[in-house]
């Protein structure tokens, strides 16, 4: 299992390798992990990091890869252990380290593109895109939105997946103290997640209620000088991913105000499993997660996101009767059909078929015309 981002780091994709990684063991598979690190991270088991990681600014947010030339080839030398079956990179076109192993691998090998949004560096790079997808075996995507970036520029087919989630977790999870009715925000602190927008929301909603803000990121520092913390506004920073939980099961209101750039919405997911009433932008990548399960408002509304937060308060204060239990039910055998099991579960199906097949087994070299 290939990771071009610190798994130390939060991360959509992040979040994905690591839960795939325990799934697939669950299972009875042997995985390693490669990824990158920073000086005095510490590594999981079975992880084994490769350069040191920087933060590099794509799609509205910063990732932490390694631009080093070295991890690739160290990398590209991991793929080559005769004891691997099948190789499996996340993010195939991410610098550094999914380049050492496509170049280098004997092994089939699994590409999964999660990046949403429109890319002209994928035009510009056009034929290094074609290269790439040609060496993969099989290539997934973690949604539609996912796979109309690359698919164009790639020529190729691509499996449409999805991103899986620990149900379990979340169902069973007991929820964490609060003082009375609360609304909660998970994500990094950057323009594209929304948290501005919903900061300033939080100014015009009416109902007595506390907004937990949960995450740090480039905006922390301005956004919590412009909205300071107060009985009504909590800025509780990195937490575990026990608290998340916690904290999802308590909340009366999941509030994701992404205003794009989001492929899919897996902590939307996990609100759903937590079941907790869901408030989301009308994004193609929430919208593809939650189905017909939250209510969805224009991004980067403000005022429309203060007037749907007051009214779901609101239905939360009254009970919302049996109907509301259905829907918050409903929801959560919504989110079931993404667990982190069934994702697995799928690709070992592909990881069976890519070993089953040796024309998929494409010859390694570093052409790109």
């Amino acid at each position: 299992m290939v990771s071009p981002y610190d798994l130390s780091v939060p991360g959509g994709v992040q979040g994905q390798v690591t839960g795939l990684t325990a799934a697939l063991r669950t299972l009875g598979h042997d995985v390693v992990v490669l990824a990158p690190g920073r000086p005095g991270s510490e590594d999981a088991a079975g992880v084994r990091r490769l350069g040191r990681a920087f933060g590099v600014r794509a799609n509205g947010s910063v990732a932490p890869v390694t631009l080093s030339p070295w991890a690739a080839v160290r990398a590209g030398a991991a793929v080559r252990d005769p004891g691997i079956d099948v190789v499996h990179i996340h993010e195939p076109l991410a610098p550094v380290l999914p380049y050492g192993c496509l170049v280098a691998s004997r092994h089939p090998i699994v590409g999964t593109f999660h990046r949403n949004g429109s890319s002209p560096l994928y035009r510009a790079m056009a034929p290094a895109v074609r290269w790439v997808a040609r060496r993969l075996a099989a290539r997934c995507a973690v949604s539609e939105s996912a796979r109309d970036n690359v698919a164009p520029t790639s020529r190729a087919e691509f499996e449409v997946l999805f991103n899986g989630i620990d149900i379990d977790r979340y169902a069973h999870a007991a929820p964490a103290a609060k003082t009375g009715p609360t609304v909660l925000f998970v994500g990094r602190h950057e323009q594209r997640k929304g948290l501005g927008v919903l900061l300033e929301a939080w100014t015009r909603v009416e109902t007595p209620a506390t907004l937990w803000i949960v995450g740090e990121g480039p905006e922390t520092d301005e956004l919590r000088g412009r909205f300071a913390a107060s009985a009504h506004l909590e800025w509780l920073g990195a937490i575990s991913e026990g608290e998340k939980a916690a904290r999802l099961a308590a909340a009366d209101v999941f509030c994701a105000p992404s205003v794009g750039g989001e492929s899919f919405g897996v902590v939307l997911l996990e609100a759903m499993a937590a079941r907790c009433a869901l408030l989301a932008s009308d994004i193609d990548g929430y919208r593809a997660a939650a189905g017909t399960h939250a209510r969805l408002v224009p991004p980067g509304d403000s005022g429309a996101l203060a007037v749907a937060i007051d009214e779901m308060l609101g239905d939360a204060a009254a009970g919302a009767g049996r109907s509301g239990v259905d829907a918050l039910d409903a929801a959560f055998r919504h989110a079931e059909r993404w667990s982190m099991q069934r994702l697995a579960m799928r690709y070992v199906e592909i990881y069976e078929r890519v070993l089953a097949d040796p024309p998929a087994r494409a010859t390694p070299g570093p052409q790109v015309a």
